[in-house]
This record gives structure tokens, C-alpha cells and sequence, in this order.
């Protein structure tokens, strides 16, 4: 199978496309044909080398957190899908997703909403359950809470936004102005240009400051946190925790963030919103699997609007408009 492989840590050169052999799948994992992935921050930083005390110095490496596609084998233990189904998921880390065939274990694999194309289920695993888990699991959300989304046109942000709505909250976006209309059509109440105003420096209070992009501290937020209210971001720095220790143990604002914990059945909950029309994927641009490198640039150049997908399979390229 074609796959887009790194044998060292270092800048988008390091992509290559190779030959290599098909995933052995253990018992409890699906053998899926990829039609898409998608760039993710994460990506790109183990690329660099940015977490290889995680990853270690094994290659060669396929990276790629997020995929979508069809069943074409399941191993002895899996139950749950069949040959042909359309599923898509959030790999673990390094990933996988940067090639024809992938291995992906049952528990984290849902299938994939009826409604939408590879690609733009490709965009959703990573970002959106990150969304989610960072707004109920950490943020603890409730209906009628005022929630604030720094980087609301992010990958992660326009999920969060979709997401708070959903759940009932009041929501308020910091974007720039190019990306207002936007934010206000996945459902914003109120919008912040962050080139006109800085955030931390309002009046107004929040229950949840939700840092998609992780651009501002919980030091800098914390007075435009309700007495009780929760910060969390998406970069666990020593800092953050550090206080979300400290903050644990008093009463009062919580530092906290979000380490995602991928599962098919947020996944199955992501299918159901979308299915229903109550949350969508807002893809910037799709990249060819041959041009890998170009999306990663891409997507360190911070540019990006919503989630930058790679089209992996010829059915996934037709999909495009």
C-alpha cells in the first residue's frame, strides 16, 4: 500500500511516499481502506520531534491521527461492524491515517454519519471530541452558562462552538474579523475581533473560557472568570499544571486541560448531532495524500479555517466540488 512515511524527525521534508506492507490487525482491531484523514497540530508536532518522549525513535512512522473509511477485514474479537461499513475514528498516537489501509482498534471506531463525505468526517474525530470532552467532562457545562471560545475559527474552535450551543450555553467566539460571519453561522451569540479588543480585559464574566488555541493563560483570564467559573485549554504546559493542581484542592476558579481520550461512543453521540443538522465540519481546503507536506505547511502557517483534510482514495477525491 501507498502510505506517506517519515523515517526521521525534522521539517516537511521528511515526508516521503512509500510502498509498504499492509497493517497486521490484533483481534480486537478493523482493517479499514482509507478514503480521507486530516492535519491536526498534533501531527505536525510529533513530526518535529516536539513529542517524541512520547513517541520514542521508532521508524519508520506513519502519522495521521484521524481517518475515515471501509471496513475490509475485522480481527476474531470485534462485533460491533462488518466488511463495507463506513466508520471513521481517532487513531492513537502516532497515528496511522497518512495511507491506504490503516488498523484501527474497535473501541475507538464509530460509523460514519450517512450525511457527509469522507473528508468531512475526517475533519470531525480528534477536534470535536476534544471539543466535547473539554466542555462537559472538564468544564463541567451547563444549560444557560456563558461559555467564551478563544479561537472559535480553529479546527477545535468551531466545534466548541457548535457543541455549546447544543449543550445550551450562551456562547461567545474571539476570532478575527475576517472569520466573524462564520462563527455566527455555527451559532455564536456574541463575537469578539481580537484584533479590536482583547478578551481578558472585558467586563463581562464567563462560566467556561474554553482556549482552543492555546493563546492565553489562566493567569491572564482569570478576571473574566465567574467566582466558581472553569478555565481550560488545550496545551497541558507546566503552568497549567501546576495550577490546575493547586486550583483542584480550593474552592473557587478551576485551571484545567484537556487531554483527549478517544471512544466510539463519543463518536456515535458526534454521528447523532450531525446526522440531525445540529453540528457540521467546516473544512478549509483538502490536500492529496502526495501532498502531504504542502497541508502540513499549510496547517503550521496557522491560517487555516476550521480543519484541512486529506483525500487519501480516488472516492475520496470525487467527493470534492
Amino acid at each position: 500500500m501507498k502510505a506517506a512515511v517519515i523515517r526521521k524527525y525534522g521539517s516537511t521534508d521528511v515526508f516521503h511516499n512509500e510502498e509498504v506492507e499492509l497493517p497486521k490487525i490484533k483481534s480486537d482491531e478493523l482493517l479499514i481502506k482509507v478514503h480521507a484523514s486530516s492535519i491536526n497540530p498534533i501531527d505536525w508536532k510529533i513530526r518535529k520531534g516536539m513529542l517524541k518522549f512520547i513517541t520514542g525513535n521508532k521508524f519508520p512512522m506513519i502519522l495521521g491521527m484521524d481517518v475515515s473509511g471501509e471496513v475490509v477485514q475485522f480481527g476474531s474479537q470485534v462485533t460491533k461492524f462488518k466488511i463495507g461499513e463506513q466508520i471513521y475514528a481517532c487513531l492513537n498516537v502516532p497515528g496511522g491515517g497518512y495511507a491506504e489501509y490503516a488498523a484501527v482498534p474497535e473501541k475507538l471506531a464509530a460509523l460514519k454519519p450517512n450525511n457527509i463525505s469522507y473528508e468531512e468526517a475526517a475533519v470531525v474525530p480528534l477536534a470535536a471530541m476534544t471539543s466535547l470532552q473539554a466542555l462537559r467532562d472538564q468544564g463541567q457545562i451547563k444549560a444557560g452558562q456563558s461559555v467564551l471560545i478563544n479561537g472559535a475559527s480553529s479546527g477545535v474552535g468551531t466545534f466548541a462552538v457548535q457543541i455549546a450551543k447544543v449543550l445550551g450555553a450562551e456562547v461567545t467566539g474571539v476570532c478575527s474579523s475576517r472569520n466573524i460571519d462564520l462563527v455566527k453561522s455555527l451559532g455564536a451569540d456574541r463575537i469578539i475581533d481580537y484584533n479590536q479588543q482583547d478578551f481578558t480585559q472585558e467586563k463581562i464574566q464567563y462560566d467556561i473560557v474554553f482556549d482552543a488555541v492555546a493563546k492565553s493563560s489562566f493567569s491572564n483570564c482569570k478576571k473574566i472568570l465567574k467566582a466558581n467559573g472553569v478555565y481550560c485549554t488545550t496545551l497541558p504546559s507546566p503552568e497549567i499544571v501546576i495550577q490546575g493542581f493547586l486550583t483542584g484542592f480550593l474552592p473557587g476558579q478551576k485551571a484545567k486541560f484537556i487531554l483527549l481520550s478517544s471512544n466510539s461512543e463519543d463518536l456515535m453521540l458526534l454521528s447523532y448531532w450531525i446526522e440531525s443538522g445540529k453540528i457540521r465540519s467546516v473544512v478549509d481546503r483538502t490536500f492529496s495524500l502526495d501532498d502531504i507536506a504542502a497541508a502540513h505547511a499549510y496547517s503550521e502557517s496557522e491560517r487555516a479555517v476550521g480543519k484541512i483534510a486529506i483525500a487519501v482514495s480516488r472516492k475520496a477525491a470525487k467527493t470534492q466540488s
